[in-house]
């Protein structure tokens, strides 16, 4: 039997589990849904229990569809959510809600509970928010820790432990309190240029005892450093063996970068060696789309860029500078705008009836109706049809929490027709989105020209396209779609020192899939649109400020 890695993925509304052969190749993967509240507006919470229920049921029916055995297994690693677990002084969990309910311990990622002490702590203008684009966002956990203090003495006065859920992950897996570099530069403001916290900084908003008994954890490692293997129970529970080697894990979407860019080497399959290539980095930018969206991009110098996320040391290629953009509503944001329109209950039952998805009944009706008309290309039909994907505010590169949706140009019209229109808009919208921040990263020195992309939106053929020509760059589909999966297999595999480092692995694994082209006969379009776009959002800005007084 062929040795082979795990990776995980634990993503907003499931766990994932990949077994991985050595050249990147995904032998099987499986999907365990995992639970969520939503007990208030703006509140989110899961389980930590439920969702190492939910990994290692994933797991093991990878291992059963792969047909592999557990002793085969040389090494796992974890990539999930920035999303914030609580444990007392016995691992216990420890409630996160007024409810005073222990199952729910995890504040999710895109909890927005943590308003009012984002805001507090930017005010501060302090020198490590240089580090995050200028502001926190309410999506970081040292606003959540702020309001659990506030809010939740109990659970604070009790807690011992406070993580990233990967962290979480290997820490249930190894027995290591070791954090990821990952994890806590991206969301936790630590200072991995100089290898330690801002005491002063956190002492400054009221945060000084988080570091009181390493509640946030003393020990940081890079991704993919060797944490020892599984503990008895944790291989049980995994159906793994104890001499299954864990790596340090990492955020999502990192693992999503790690596992597109190593395309940026091109298709050469060389013998991997230990030298770090930096340069071909400059002019990639990994998209990991989904729920969220989230725009990674590395440089050897630190670039500091106002609205955009870092420069981040070594979060996620090793000794190189991460730049993150993001927007907080992608997938979500198509899908509120299909499920909210008149025609929605409609669509649900014809798609049901044909056995298609909404998305290809919806990308049909653009097709008939471009063909109808008569239209060179399909993007004309919304020339008037105009939205900002802003639901949970901008997260890049306004990084605006207060930033709202907006849809220009809509009738009574309650039709397929319509509904088609609206979704092909919100689906431009948030290409648009990642046209803005590529144009920002591009004029503070990266040279972006390719977009990496994985996700649930690469299945959809006008999703990318249209990604292609909004922004008038050339997209890169990974030859493995798990591209997640990818980023933490190859995490696992450098762990278990089947690669010595993180470069090597990511030129191992990956390669180049299908590539779309952007249309060069839309381009004067969009580039209008495009300008539509941004002057929604400065006028926006303008009437919130008409009616701040009231």
């Amino acid at each position: 039997m062929t040795d082979v890695v795990i990776g995980v993925d634990v993503g907003t509304g499931s766990a994932r589990s990949g077994v991985f052969d050595l050249t990147g190749h995904c032998l099987a993967s499986a999907v365990e849904p995992i639970q969520t509240w939503r007990p208030a507006p703006d509140f989110v919470e899961q389980s930590s229990e439920d969702i190492w229920r939910a990994v290692g049921k994933a797991v093991q029916a990878s291992l059963r569809d792969a047909a592999v055995l557990g002793e085969n297994v040389l090494g796992i690693s974890f990539a999930a959510t920035c999303s914030l677990v609580v444990l007392d002084s016995e691992d216990r969990p420890l409630a996160v809600n007024e409810a005073g309910d222990p199952d729910r311990n995890i504040i999710v990622w895109m909890d927005h509970r943590a308003m009012a002490q984002t805001d507090a702590i930017n005010a501060g203008r302090h020198d490590v928010l240089k580090y995050v684009g200028g502001k926190l966002s309410p999506e970081m956990e040292t606003p959540k820790l702020k309001w659990l203090k506030a809010h939740l003495p109990e659970t604070w006065s009790r807690a011992r432990r406070f993580l990233d859920l990967a962290d979480y992950l290997t820490y249930r897996a190894s027995g290591s309190d070791a954090r990821s570099l990952c994890t806590v530069v991206c969301k936790w403001t630590y200072l991995g240029h100089e290898n330690r916290w801002d005491t002063q900084f956190l002492d400054a908003i009221g945060l000084e005892d988080l570091v009181d008994g390493a509640k946030i954890g003393n020990d940081i490692r890079p991704m993919g450093s060797f944490l020892g293997g599984l503990t008895p129970i944790a291989a049980q529970e995994l159906g793994l063996t104890t001499a299954c080697a864990i790596a340090v894990g990492i955020i999502d979407a990192h693992a999503g970068g790690l596992g597109l860019l190593g395309s940026v080497f091109t298709e050469d399959k060389s013998p991997p060696t230990n030298a770090i290539v930096k340069d071909p980095f400059e002019t990639g930018l990994a998209l990991i789309g989904g729920t969220s969206n989230c725009h990674m991009a590395v440089s050897a110098e630190p670039r500091f860029i106002p609205g955009i996320w870092g420069p981040y040391y070594g979060a996620m290629a090793p000794e190189m500078w991460l730049t993150e953009g993001g927007q907080s509503a992608a997938g979500s944001a198509i899908d509120h705008v299909i499920a909210n329109h008149a025609n929605a209950p409609t669509l649900r039952d014809d798609a049901a009836a044909a056995g298609l998805s909404i998305y290809e009944l919806l990308n049909r009706e653009i097709e008939r109706h471009q063909k109808e008309r008569e239209l060179p290309f399909s993007a004309l039909l919304t020339r008037d049809v105009h939205m900002l994907p802003y639901f949970l505010g901008n997260r890049s590169p306004h990084a605006d929490p207060y930033a709202r949706a907006t849809l220009d140009g809509m009738n009574l019209d309650e039709s397929i027709v319509s509904q088609a229109l609206t979704y092909y808009a919100a689906l431009q919208a948030v290409a648009y989105g990642t046209r803005d921040i590529v144009q920002t990263m591009n004029s503070a020195g990266y040279a972006i020209d390719t977009l990496y992309v994985t996700g649930g939106g690469t299945k959809n053929p006008l999703w990318l396209q249209e990604h292609a020509d909004a922004t008038g760059l050339t997209l890169v589909l990974p030859h493995e779609p798990e591209a997640v999966l990818l980023g933490a297999a190859i995490l696992a595999a450098v762990g278990a020192g089947l690669y010595p480092n993180v470069i090597a692995a990511m030129r191992g694994m990956s390669q180049r899939g299908r590539i779309i082209r952007p249309n060069p006969a839309t381009q004067e379009f969009h580039s209008a649109k495009f300008a539509v776009f941004c002057s929604m959002y400065h006028e926006q800005k303008r009437r919130m400020e008409q009616m701040r007084a009231f």
